[in-house]
């Protein structure tokens, strides 16, 4: 019997558009089932200034198909030489949702990131004076850190000295992969919200490195231990107002994934929606669908739920496509390795 489930439409707190093709390609994939989206600026080069997100929006409107509705709200990369007057009259503009701290080297197009934390400071207290949300990519670089204590590490040594000196900056932790993250988010305050992406309820390290390497589940920050993957469904089902979906789907070509030295990132946007009702159902919180992927999320960054609804139902297995074509070349979308019996109507 085929069931229905309702909810506001949902919004993606964290996405990957890139430009040019890709961005014609891939952009369709996310209008198709959310409303809004908060635009990831690591291009190349990167969405720097008030004008370089200007210039980004119109061109993702431009690419938008005929009949689709789709709102993208723009950030700027933090660097070093970022302008406070220049984030401030961004803001005020409502051009500009928040700004993106990358560490230095963390993942694709972070080579411009921050080094000094010190160095932005003008630009953290502006921020916090306005109210202007800091996303960032929780991990540090430091060669001497394992690659899967990178987070753990990042939140004791760099983000919680940050909020401490910084009071008032909101800040989202953005692709939380830890027991760690989901317990500092929980005991952050209300400055504090956190996304968790779809693909990280979905594997953990075995399922990039059992019986062989697959290029398509290797993003940044890693899959971890089972006993993380387990702490973040429990967290993006519990409800609670501090987590938020945000995919980070990132579309890279195949040819630049299947490589020697493969591409980080998860093309999820075809069939997030029908992951997610998947993983909800089986852990028993369809009721709590809509808190994580249309109501906290605005909630967090201030802006109202989206008034239009989506409905899910539940049959037969979906069939997705396993690739996009982007007219330079195709890319894979995400494989859940279970069959997804809810699509969008």
């Amino acid at each position: 019997m085929t069931q229905t489930l309702s909810l506001r439409r949902p919004d993606d707190w964290h996405l990957h558009l890139r430009d040019g093709a890709m961005l014609n390609a891939v952009l369709p994939e996310t209008a198709r089932h959310f409303a809004r989206a908060i635009i990831m600026p690591n291009l190349v080069p990167p969405v720097v200034t008030a004008a370089d997100a200007a210039a980004y929006r119109d061109r993702i409107m431009a690419a938008l198909p005929p009949g689709m509705t789709f709102e993208p709200l723009m950030t700027l990369y933090l660097t070093e030489g970022t302008d406070p007057a220049d984030v401030r009259a961004a803001a005020q503009s409502g051009l500009v949702k928040a700004v993106k701290l990358y560490p230095a080297g963390a993942t694709t197009n972070s080579h411009g990131g921050v080094r000094d934390l010190e160095k932005v400071r003008p630009v953290l207290e502006t921020m916090a004076e306005i109210g202007l949300p800091l996303c960032i990519h929780g991990e540090v670089t430091t060669p001497e850190v394992d690659i899967f204590d990178r987070e753990a590490v990042f939140i004791d040594t760099v983000l919680d000295p940050l909020r401490r000196r910084t009071p008032g900056l909101r800040v989202v932790m953005e692709h939380i992969t830890t027991e760690e993250g989901v317990a500092y988010a929980r005991a952050g305050g209300d400055d504090l919200g956190a996304t968790i992406t779809t693909h990280h309820l979905v594997i953990n390290r075995n399922h990039l490195l059992v019986g062989g390497i697959r290029p398509h589940y290797y993003c940044l920050p890693v899959a971890k231990r089972e006993r993380h993957r387990l702490a973040l469904r429990a967290a993006a089902t519990s409800g609670e107002a501090r987590f938020f979906l945000g995919t980070d789907s990132a579309p890279h070509m195949d040819a630049a994934k299947e490589t020697g030295c493969g591409c980080a990132g998860c093309f999820t946007a075809t069939n997030t929606l029908s992951i997610l009702a998947e993983v909800f159902e089986q852990d028993g919180a369809l009721d709590r669908l809509e808190a994580f992927a249309s109501l906290n999320g605005p909630a967090f960054y201030r802006l109202p739920p989206n008034e239009a609804r989506t409905t899910l139902t539940r049959g037969a297995p979906v069939a997705y496509p396993s690739h996009i074509e982007t007219g330079d070349g195709t890319v894979t979308v995400f494989d859940p390795g279970f069959p997804l019996h809810w699509t969008v109507a």
